[in-house]
């Protein structure tokens, strides 16, 4: 009987029992299959996500950004940097509080977008799932999202 509850004490420790491993495997599976799509549009996943938030917003701060995309500002920094780099986008310090870093898409950054707008349907081409599954699945990540302290 002992020998019973040894196994039932690790069994949480099973990676089939774990909500985090099916989340990490399908994320990193559906970034993989992004990128022959970006790598067309010459963007990394996180650079496209970011863009996503400058077609949308023109002008954010890199709080903003990094609270849109769950990212810190020292993952932000370097990519903005290299994005800069590239012409998609300006950063310049705000007139009312220079402690403030603006992001500022360029018309190069928007002119991207054109090239962009069929990334979602080749991806959604890689993946089997209906759509409202699609949408409950969505739901479920977002309200997960939503209730981590």
């Amino acid at each position: 009987m002992a020998e019973k509850k040894q196994t039932d004490k690790y069994d949480v420790l099973r990676l089939d029992h774990q909500l985090c491993f099916p989340l990490y495997a399908c994320a990193k599976e559906v970034v993989r299959r992004y990128k022959p799509f970006l790598d067309e549009i010459d963007l990394t996943y996180t650079q496209y996500i970011t863009m996503m938030v400058l077609w949308e917003k023109k002008q954010v701060t890199v709080k903003e950004l990094g609270e849109s995309l769950f990212l810190d500002s020292g993952t932000l920094t370097p990519l903005l940097k290299k994005m800069e780099g590239k012409g998609l986008l300006t950063r310049e310090r705000s007139k009312e509080d220079e402690r403030v870093l603006l992001v500022t898409i360029t018309e190069e950054g928007e002119a991207l977008k054109e090239k962009a707008v069929n990334v979602p349907s080749q991806l959604m081409s890689c993946i089997t799932m209906d759509p409202e599954d699609a949408a409950k699945l969505y739901e479920l990540l977002y309200k997960a999202l939503g209730g981590m302290a």
